[in-house]
């Protein structure tokens, strides 16, 4: 799977040109349209997803294209994800997010479980995409507390990303709001 940006038009005419590189035979190869994937249901998103399908025109490898925002093998949204992880940097525990967030318990403690044991690499990911994106990206200290301080490198990443890739002119529509 690919992960690809949310804009299903932009996607499209990125895969009519021939822009989108193959990971799986590297610089050689590119993807081009090949049908569509199964139907899936992501909570948190209003339509049912129905992802694009690539072939690599080099090694003739498939591969499926989520937009952005989806993780691959979670049928909820990023976003809804983010939220819980967001809570338990505040210090709620499992139940309290749960509860926060209309997920099942035992779903939540898998999310959190999950990225327990990596949350240094993430922070670590995050922190170097904001160095390649960014232009004199100041990196957060520390707080003490490993859930916070993967927080601070997302939101690092993210002002990182924003300020170089969206234009003075969104910016400026998006403060009016």
């Amino acid at each position: 799977m690919v992960t690809v940006e949310a804009d299903p038009v932009h996607v499209e005419s990125r895969l009519a040109a021939w822009t989108i590189g193959c990971p799986a035979c590297g610089d050689d190869g590119v993807l081009g349209g090949w049908g569509y994937d199964r139907a899936r249901r992501i909570v948190g998103l209003g339509d049912r997803l129905r992802p694009r399908r690539a072939r690599c025109r080099a090694c003739a490898v498939t591969h499926v294209l989520l937009p952005a925002v989806v993780l691959l093998r979670r049928a909820y949204a990023a976003e809804l994800i983010w939220s819980a992880f967001t809570l338990r940097a505040e210090g709620c525990g499992h139940r309290r997010v749960a509860a926060a967030v209309r997920v099942p318990a035992t779903t939540v403690r898998g999310w959190l479980r999950r990225i327990e044991g990596r949350l240094e690499v993430v922070r670590s990911w995050f922190l170097g995409v904001a160095v390649l994106a960014g232009v004199d990206v100041t990196i957060p200290d520390t707080t003490g507390c490993r859930w916070r301080d993967l927080q601070c490198a997302v939101e690092t990443a993210s002002a990182a990303v924003r300020s170089r890739f969206e234009s003075p002119r969104v910016c400026r529509r998006l403060s009016n709001l």
